[in-house]
């Protein structure tokens, strides 16, 4: 019998300690971590939910890396991230915006280039399935290609998901943040993507699913309950009714959402058209 693992992620704030006075304040993380977290505990999934504090870089690498371990051939590892998106300056020449793309963990940015060398420890036959409702989140799992203006506060658009006066905070670390953290912690990035650099050249054996909460050059908004991305998705599973594949599962998300929010289908690693054709969460 095929096995799973699951790993939901919420962060309603981060550690201002480290955030140089940023604690990047949202309202449905937690929320949407726990949601996700059912959906994979009913399906079957060994689960565990870090949110807010919890969530710190250690934590969230070494729950992947005893996936890693435990895995085989046909068995199938889930991770969900709910939070603030970040860039950092790519420092391995592999990004054609010069921006790397970053989960804002509780205690620092988590690098794309350190979960495409993690997806590189599972062995071959195994299925990931990753889920962002970040900003800037269409290749997290691999590359960001554009950069959206962010100065100051953002907050732009009434969201669906909030009272229709009230503006939508987007899960976006804003730039003079971005700046500021980077430039404190320089040489802990920097090291970070340059250990990464020829692991992230390796294509991973696994088959790696990510459906994101928009494009790279879009914003995901936050919410009373859920972000609009997480909200949309579980009114389209309605509680396991759903029953095409990931591919028209994400299609019946995009058609919900608003324009300017358009969820993105992307693959790496190995060919796996069999794992593409299921049924959402199945193990």
């Amino acid at each position: 019998m095929p096995r799973g693992i699951a790993v939901t992620i919420g962060l309603n704030s981060v550690d201002p300690k480290h955030y140089q006075g940023w604690s990047g304040e949202l309202n449905a993380c937690e929320n949407d971590a726990q949601d996700m977290a059912q959906i994979a505990r009913h399906a079957g999934f060994k689960t565990t939910c870090l949110l807010t504090a919890s969530a710190t870089r250690l934590t969230v690498l070494d729950e992947i890396k005893k996936a890693a371990k435990t895995l085989k051939s046909g068995d199938i590892f889930m991770i969900s991230y709910s939070g603030h998106g970040g860039q950092l300056p790519d420092m391995n020449d592999d990004e054609p915006d010069g921006q790397d793309e970053t989960w804002c963990l509780y205690d620092g940015e988590v690098v794309d280039d350190e979960l495409y060398a993690a997806w590189g420890k599972f062995a071959k036959g195994v299925r990931i399935l990753v889920y962002s409702d970040s900003c800037h989140s269409g290749t997290v799992t691999k590359e960001v290609l554009l950069r959206t203006a962010m100065p100051g506060p953002l907050a732009l658009r009434p969201s669906p998901l909030l009272a229709a006066t009230t503006p939508t905070i987007y899960r976006a670390m804003p730039n003079d943040v971005a700046s500021r953290t980077y430039r404190a912690h320089r040489e802990f990035y920097n090291a970070i993507q340059k250990a990464t650099k020829g692991e992230k050249a390796k294509e991973p054996a696994a088959s790696v699913l990510l459906i994101s909460g928009c494009q790279d050059n879009q914003l995901s908004s936050d919410g009373s309950f859920n972000g609009l991305f997480t909200g949309t998705l579980l009114r389209v599973w309605k509680d396991g009714a759903f029953t095409g594949s990931y591919k028209k599962f994400r299609q019946a998300i995009v058609q919900r959402m608003p324009p300017d929010q358009t969820p993105r289908y992307f693959v790496v690693g190995a060919p796996n058209p069999g794992f593409e054709a299921q049924k959402p969460f199945t193990i």
